[in-house]
């Protein structure tokens, strides 16, 4: 039988990174849970071994449960009962194979029922579910939103609900409102606190919340009355047993119909705080967001995989003038190139998770004892590796998810256009990765003081000082000409005096800054496994290339005065 993760050894090379030993180290303190569980594992090779038993797990039900579902749920989608959200019949079987699987809470410690896994190891799950049908990926990943909970709420909070969603429970994080889209700091639904019952009352409309109707809210709320900013803000959580919150809508969108996105109204809803108040924007929003931002680079690589795959299977098939397509040059470019924005979307994205995983885990340890002077600085070194690296994988890994669909369709012809090929729905669906959890335009908003002062550039440095085979040294000096250009176009933005100009520039170094990043770790790839990745180190270098030169002929030549024709009129 197909399997969404066995089939694919590009999947598994990168879980075997030489920085997984210290994940897991760290993540399973030093393999204490052994004297206390019976599946936790001794060492790091049974740690691994179980992490891949629990991936096939999931690239079987992915191939064989959730992609034969998906076309079905596409055309049928949720749809709205006396207020409540009921999921596409087929969603249910899905939900149903997730929770027998036991692939629920699956990062949460094992003393609340979940599998202690790492954030990478749930990164490839999130992947491989995407790859079956994004807007499954959606309901089934929201689990992680019992991360911010676990992190910051209270021993009793954790008790009370982290155990019911590593049994199955559904979450969502409900921020936005109808005028607090990406500004979050507009957010007016009302916290008023209860005195006689002891507890928060919400009060007021949440809008284009995924996974609306689920069983455990974490919601974005004004607790402090008479502010308008963000420092008003706190953090609730809303139990669904309690009542309180209608589905007033559900949106009619353009893809991922699967994913119910609804509006909803709080009325009298009772909930209780997480953490403390005036931080839930400042502080546990925008922990959340970063790992939805991760969530959503997983999706889009998944989808950007399946895309490809989709788009070679028909060039395999389709013959024309005698000969297959995929023997005509103009087809085998395009396909080299989707597979290479594939490898190279893995690349950035697992480099990000493995970051993420050992600052969250030394986090979590330091709530736990005092950290040595060794573990803060390792601390202080991922945790701004990861926030650097969660803009560029979020918005590159988007925009190529977009770009491969798209190319998939134009491999398939004028078939690409017919409902009846499963190109047009990873085309739909592929078209808001690069909007929800922060469009790219924003991504390269939070990248930019990276851009300026320089962090970029001394990865890039540092990267380049690590060797690389003997059969890629070529390419590795290609791409430090690329560098080269990058730090002139730094310099070159960075001399314009106008915040206006260099805000209109940024987009074209984020680009650059990207596919040097990602040129350079899959040389990595490359050098630890040619087989697999030597092809796309080749291609994607050469598009690289062309991609800079470009980009710094054009902040090469920009004036100020430019600015004015790009100025609605």
């Amino acid at each position: 039988m197909a399997n969404y993760y066995s089939d694919y050894p590009e999947l598994e090379f990168h879980l075997h990174h030489p920085l997984m030993e210290r994940i897991v180290e760290l993540k399973e303190r030093g393999y204490s849970d052994r004297e206390t569980y019976d599946d936790a594992p001794v060492d790091f090779e049974d740690a691994l071994e179980n992490y891949n038993k629990v991936l096939e797990i999931a690239g079987d039900i992915a191939a064989n449960i959730i992609e034969p579902n998906s076309e079905s749920v596409d055309l049928e989608g949720p749809h709205l009962e006396n207020g409540r959200m009921i999921y596409a019949s087929k969603t249910f079987e899905n939900i149903e194979a997730m929770k027998k699987a036991g692939l629920t809470g699956v990062e949460m410690p094992r003393r609340y029922g979940g599998l202690n896994l790492p954030i990478t190891v749930f990164t490839m799950i999130s992947e491989i579910v995407s790859a079956a049908d994004s807007s499954f990926q959606n309901i089934w990943s929201l689990q992680s939103c019992i991360d911010t909970l676990y992190e910051f709420g209270s021993e009793e909070q954790r008790q009370k609900y982290i155990p019911r969603v590593c049994a199955g429970e559904s979450m969502s994080m409900d921020l936005t409102e109808p005028d607090a889209g990406s500004d979050l700091q507009r957010v007016m639904l009302k916290a008023t606190f209860d005195e006689k019952e002891n507890c928060w009352r919400l009060n007021g409309v949440k809008r284009f919340i995924t996974n609306g109707d689920s069983d455990i809210h974490l919601v974005l709320a004004r607790s402090e009355e008479g502010t308008r900013d963000g420092r008003g803000l706190s953090m609730f959580i809303y139990d669904k047993r309690e009542g309180g919150v209608d589905v007033r809508h559900i949106e009619h969108k353009l893809g991922i119909h699967g994913s119910p996105t609804c509006e909803l109204t709080y009325k009298n809803a009772k909930a209780e705080l997480c953490g403390s108040t005036r931080l839930g924007l400042i502080k546990y929003v925008m922990a959340l967001m970063n790992g939805a931002r991760l969530g959503i680079a997983a999706q889009s690589a998944g989808l950007c995989h399946e895309a490809y795959k989709e788009a070679l299977a028909y060039a395999r098939e389709r013959a024309q003038f005698n000969k297959t397509i995929i023997d005509m040059p103009p087809v085998y470019d395009m396909l080299a190139r989707m597979k290479a924005k594939v490898d190279a979307s893995r690349s950035l994205l697992y480099q990000t998770a493995r970051y993420v995983d050992i600052y969250k885990t030394l986090e979590d340890i330091q709530r736990e004892r005092k950290l040595t002077p060794e573990e803060r600085d390792e601390l202080k070194r991922y945790s701004r590796l990861a926030d650097a690296f969660t803009p560029m994988s979020k918005g590159m890994a988007s925009e190529y998810s977009n770009q491969n669909a798209y190319d998939a369709i134009s491999v398939h012809g004028g078939s690409g256009f017919i409902m009846e090929y499963k190109s047009q729905r990873l085309y739909r669906d592929a078209r808001i990765f690069s909007i929800y959890e922060g469009t790219t335009q924003l991504q390269v908003v939070a990248a930019s003081r990276y851009i300026s002062n320089g962090t970029y550039l001394n990865i890039m440095r540092e990267m380049l000082s690590e060797e690389v085979a003997d059969g890629f040294k070529p390419l590795k000096a290609r791409v430090a000409a690329m560098v080269d250009q990058y730090e002139a176009g730094v310099a070159a933005v960075k001399a314009h005096e106008s915040q206006d100009v260099q805000d209109f520039l940024y987009r074209r170094l984020y680009d650059m800054n990207g596919v040097i990043l990602m040129s350079l770790l899959l040389l990595a790839d490359a050098s630890r496994s040619a087989e697999l990745f030597g092809k796309s180190a080749n291609i994607y270098v050469r598009m690289a290339e062309s991609e800079v030169a470009g980009h710094m002929a054009y902040i090469r030549e920009f004036k100020a005065e430019d600015l004015e024709w790009f100025k609605a009129r």
